[in-house]
């Protein structure tokens, strides 16, 4: 039996011990100006990724040959890191105005050089110490009553650094917390809030749907998801079938939302008077999909279809002319 398989193009690695996600495979970037003439040339600003989710902007000062997939060394605070090229050139720009980001107020560190097998050696090693930190700060969080959860540790590529990603309702006091960090781990401390979307987008999963989380593998924000989009779609209000991972309402519930406002727009709304066959109805479900209104009948008090009559005779009249067709084939 091998010691070590992999799943989806090595998106994930199984060993005796554990199983592993490759940042690399996550929040996949597709640059389709790679190939144009004078793209790498637009800028010097290039887009790394580091594990999991978390994605930064850097200058390529020393005029390197950066393309998607490439390994560097980068700057940090202190020491330096590891991550991975994923987008270049003109779409740079393109990505920084999406993420609102100012180039005045934004500090852009730069890309010191091309990774080495060394440094991929140093980086495996402080990464392989990741989940026993998690446990371990989680003890020692819970030892000071702290309502937080550690959800993740990343640690920096040169192992001097490590970040603690927590979740917390409100405010956390946690000085004495690091203190204690700082000493269990002989590392410098970052702390990062995440919201739970986050915490899922990080850690993956398979949703219900039976695919991989949209979080943890192409959405690269978070939009507020509301109840009114599934009243929209005429979902059934049900937590436990509206909520994802992460306990919250599912991000796909927005990704239909524009078509059932739209087809609202052009069609006939709920709760107005419908006259079909001069007999005053009234909507009450629209059904997007199949461009019917289903109505009530207040003579007759039944149910009614005002779309589905004529829908019948189209289809008729279609298998009319095919007979007539296929009749006739001259």
């Amino acid at each position: 039996m091998k010691d070590r398989f992999t799943l989806n193009n090595e998106a994930c690695e199984f060993t005796p011990r554990a199983c592993r996600r490759n940042s690399a495979h996550m929040l996949p970037v597709t640059d389709w100006l790679a190939d144009l003439p004078g793209d790498f040339d637009e800028n010097d600003l290039v887009e790394v990724q580091f594990k999991n989710t978390r994605k930064v902007f850097f200058r390529n000062t020393n005029h390197l040959p950066l393309e998607k997939g490439v390994s560097v060394i980068v700057e940090a605070n202190p020491g330096y890191d590891l991550g991975e090229v994923t987008l270049t050139g003109r779409l740079v720009k393109m990505q920084l105005k999406k993420n609102r980001i100012d180039l005045e107020r934004y500090e852009i560190r730069n890309v010191i050089r091309l990774a080495e097998q060394a440094d991929h050696d140093k980086a495996a090693l402080a990464h392989a110490k990741e989940q026993e930190t998690m446990i371990k700060a989680r003890q020692l969080a819970k030892s000071l009553g702290l309502e937080m959860k550690i959800g993740d540790v990343e640690y920096q590529g040169d192992g001097t650094k490590a970040i603690f990603y927590y979740i917390a309702d409100g405010r956390v006091d946690f000085r004495q917390l690091i203190k204690l960090y700082a000493e269990a781990f002989r590392v410098r401390i970052e702390m990062k809030q995440i919201g739970a979307r986050q915490e899922a987008g990080r850690i993956g999963g398979t949703g219900p749907c039976g695919r991989e989380l949209c979080c943890s593998t192409w959405m690269t924000n978070f939009t507020s998801v509301g109840t009114g989009a599934a009243r929209l779609q005429h979902i059934s209000p049900n937590p436990q079938k509206l909520a994802g991972q992460c306990a919250k309402l599912k991000c796909c519930l927005n990704y239909e939302v524009p078509i059932y406002e739209d087809a609202q727009r052009r069609g006939e709304t709920i709760g107005s008077p419908v006259n079909v066959e001069e007999t005053p109805d009234l909507g009450f479900k629209n059904d997007v999909g199949q461009g019917d209104l289903n109505r009530f009948d207040r003579k007759k008090k039944q149910f009614k279809d005002s779309h589905n009559n004529r829908r019948v005779e189209h289809k008729n009249n279609n298998n009319e002319r095919q007979k007539h067709t296929d009749n006739n084939p001259d």
